[in-house]
């Protein structure tokens, strides 16, 4: 059965959104396929500040997400792939969300209009990155249509990966 999507809105991030992403994704569970820990804020510092030089470079990066009363929930969007391994040179959807907004549809109806942005931007594909034991996120890929095109193991945890494309 196919339920509703909830309303969501994307905007880039503030400088304020990084006490926000600060705080949603203080949860162990939330961080447990992202180094398991909660990050520093300075970490979210400069992210949001990494991500509005994306949005201006590109038209797209790690976008703020907010529910329908305007919360800030988490996080989606895309950018070039950060590391020296892995897909280089390509571009990267992601997501990550607060825990209490899980299960409710938010990160598939976010990540839908991410692949719109993205594809009216001219990016041909798109890859997403995903520990292999992240059910959660291995069900938005399908929902999205990717495929899973190979698997690998991370540099930094050696847990085994996978790389999801999708063509635009």
């Amino acid at each position: 059965m196919n339920r509703a999507l909830p309303v969501v809105h994307l905007r880039v991030p503030t400088d304020e959104d990084a006490f926000a992403w600060h705080r949603v994704f203080d949860d162990p569970d939330v961080m447990e396929f992202h180094g398991g820990k909660p990050a520093e804020l300075s970490f979210y510092e400069e992210l949001t500040a990494r991500q509005r030089r994306h949005d201006a470079e590109y038209g797209f990066c790690f976008w703020t997400m907010l529910d329908e009363e305007g919360e800030v929930i988490g996080f989606t969007g895309a950018q070039p792939w950060p590391r020296e391994w892995g897909p280089k040179g390509e571009i990267e959807i992601g997501w990550r969300l607060g825990r209490r907004h899980w299960g409710k549809g938010y990160v598939t109806a976010a990540a839908r209009i991410t692949l719109e942005r993205v594809r009216a931007t001219g990016v041909p594909s798109v890859v997403a990155m995903v520990n292999s034991r992240n059910e959660r996120s291995i069900a938005v890929t399908r929902r999205l249509g990717m495929e899973l095109a190979e698997t690998f193991t991370t540099e930094t945890s050696d847990q085994l990966g996978h790389c999801y494309r999708l063509a635009l």
